[in-house]
Formats: structure tokens, C-alpha cells, sequence
């Protein structure tokens, strides 16, 4: 229904503009949902435990969905088994100059440069007050565009402590293309002083939270060769592989197109091998001594097994949610007792 109907209709519109109006009608009319889609699989055997977490099943939402905090439980409804709000900032920001949320139909792709518009920290847990939750829920944090250099590491420890009471796992996430001195984000060294930091506040709590690191698909081996050394020297929990590409390599796109469209991280279909081989290069090169939640490019439930063959634990849908719909999460599921059997 939702790929022969709903989706024709939206696809109609501005994607921002139809992501709004998903959001209302799922806040408003999130009943309808059970007379729509199928009731989401539940089976014991899909249980994971991750990070000292029980997840329901391994199917996460990314980050950049519900970056307020204001949909959670309604998604959970959906059958995510976890669900990743933010990215987080400590101030509210309106994010970049729209037109900033693309389509690209033919390579089901998305190209988006949002630059983290968020409510800001203190909104946000205001919204995670309002109702417990019924779903293990992750914390996506960044700095605010206008942070100095300096202060960056600041606006992720604002951020954590923020946060900290209200959800059940973290995300550094330092691989966004569509923030400034996102260079600086992706350096070794500076990468050891934010987890440094950020572990040393973890440990001032009597119940530390689990701490992962969101990687760009486009480091080359040298650089991941670095985030395995760094994950084993820092003590962080875990590696989410990946954010969105800023390559544009064989799209159907044309490049009139993608000139007209201009920057942005791109998502979707087009990512899916490459961030497949980060997470293939990453468990094999650390002997899998950590955990990997893989994320790009998941439109099939193949997908989503090809990733965690690859070597992930856990995988997360964003754009494949869009172009399939609620019922990629049963079929994923589906297909993973499958595999099990």
C-alpha cells in the first residue's frame, strides 16, 4: 500500500514539507497505524543485547528522523527497535537555508544538507519527559554551527550531561558533511581529546551510558586503520558505519542535476556497498573486538543481511524507510529468523 499509494502522492510534493506532515498525521492519527500496516513481528529470537542493552530487535531508525524527541513511541509502534533522535545541539538552530532536502528518484537517493536544525537541548528533554519511553532511544550529539573551535568539545559535553538521564545510549557524531569545520571533526587527534572528555564525564555517573562513534563512508583504509586504534585506546563502546557520502559517484542523476542540487551528504541506495566495506574493513581489522551498528543504503531485507554479514549487530533505515515504507522493518525481521533457522 504505502509504495503503490502513499508514497506516489508524496513524492509529488517537497520533501520537507511531506516530512512534516508525516510527523502531524503519525502525532495526531498514530492509531491509524494498526489499520494500515501489519502488526510489527516480535519474536524472542530477534532480541539483542547490546552495550548492556536488550533491544527488541536489531532495526533501528537514524538519527535525523526525529530529531526532536516528539515521535518516538509512534515509531516504536512501527516495530523499530530502537529509535535515534537528534542530532542534538545545545541551542536551537534553524539548520541551512532551504531548499536543503532532495530526491533522487532514479538512484533512490537523498541529498540532504539540513545542518543540524534542532529545537535545541533543553527543548528536547522537555519532550522526553513527557512520556516514558517504550523504546531504547539514542542520543545523537553535535556542536552548534556557531560554536568556536575551542569550544566544540563543550557543546558535546553540554549536550551529554543534557541528556544523560533521559536516554539509554549516545552518538558523537562527528561525520555530518553539512556542518563547518567538519574537517577538524574527522581528525585523529581531535577525535582522542572529545572521547577522552566525553568518557571522563561518563564515569561521574553511577550508571555510565554507552558511547558510540558515527564515521563518514569516505575515510580511506588509513583513517579507519586510526578509528580502530582510537576505539581501542579510548574505551568507546562502539562504531556507527555510516553517516551520508559527499561523493556523487555513478548516479543516474545527471550532472545538471546534482550541479542544481549542489552540496549535501548524500544517502540512500548509491551508499550502500561503500558503507557495507567500512563495516566489512572495521570488523575484520579488529577481529571484531567491537560493536558496529550498520547503517547506508538499506532498501531490502538482502540489504540488511548483507550488513550483518558484513559484520554489524545492529542495523539502522532512514532513507530505505522513505522509499519502502514501515514494512521494510517486518521484512528485515522476517528475513533475519529466516536466516537463523
Amino acid at each position: 500500500m504505502y509504495k503503490s499509494l502513499l508514497r506516489p502522492i508524496f513524492f509529488k510534493f517537497d520533501p520537507e514539507k511531506v516530512h512534516h506532515f508525516i510527523f502531524f498525521v503519525l502525532k495526531n492519527f498514530g492509531f491509524l497505524i494498526r489499520l494500515f500496516f501489519p502488526k510489527p513481528k516480535e519474536d524472542k529470537r530477534l532480541e539483542r543485547e547490546l552495550f548492556g542493552l536488550k533491544f527488541k530487535n536489531p532495526v533501528g531508525l537514524a538519527a535525523g528522523f526525529d530529531k526532536n524527541a516528539v515521535l518516538f513511541n509512534e515509531l516504536a509502534d512501527l516495530g523499530f527497535g530502537f529509535v535515534e533522535i537528534g542530532t542534538v545541539t545545545p541551542k536551537a538552530q534553524s539548520g541551512n537555508p532551504k531548499k536543503r532536502l532532495f530526491r533522487l528518484i532514479e538512484d533512490a537517493g537523498i541529498i540532504n544538507r539540513m545542518g543540524f536544525n534542532n529545537e535545541g537541548l533543553a527543548k528536547i528533554v522537555e519532550n522526553l519527559k513527557k512520556s516514558p519511553h517504550k523504546v531504547i532511544i539514542g542520543g545523537n550529539i553535535g556542536k552548534n554551527t556557531d560554536t568556536l573551535p575551542e569550544n566544540y568539545t563543550a557543546d558535546y559535553v553540554e549536550c551529554f550531561r543534557g541528556l544523560h538521564d533521559f536516554v539509554d545510549y549516545f552518538v558523537l557524531n562527528v561525520s555530518c558533511p553539512n556542518v563547518s569545520s567538519h574537517a577538524k571533526l574527522e581528525d585523529a587527534d581531535y577525535l582522542k581529546e572529545l572521547i577522552t572528555e566525553i568518557q571522563k564525564v561518563n564515569a561521574e555517573y553511577a550508571q555510565p551510558k554507552p558511547v558510540l562513534l558515527k564515521i563518514a563512508p569516505d575515510l580511506n583504509k588509513i583513517q579507519l586503520d586510526e578509528i580502530v586504534e582510537l576505539v581501542a585506546e579510548t574505551k568507546i563502546d562502539g562504531i556507527i558505519a555510516t553517516n551520508t557520502s559527499v561523493s556523487r559517484e555513478n548516479l543516474k542523476a545527471s550532472k545538471e542535476t546534482l550541479e542544481k542540487i549542489g552540496n549535501g551528504g548524500l544517502s540512500g541506495k548509491p551508499i550502500r556497498e561503500k558503507s557495507t566495506e567500512v563495516i566489512r574493513y572495521l570488523a575484520e581489522r579488529s577481529n571484531k573486538s567491537f560493536p558496529i551498528i550498520g547503517v547506508g543504503g538499506i532498501h531490502s531485507a538482502e540489504d540488511a543481511i548483507e550488513k550483518l554479514e558484513a559484520g554489524a549487530s545492529l542495523v539502522q533505515i532512514y532513507t530505505g524507510f522513505i522509499y519502502e515504507g514501515p514494512g521494510l522493518i517486518n521484512e528485515i525481521n522476517k528475513k533475519i529468523l529466516q536466516s537463523e533457522d
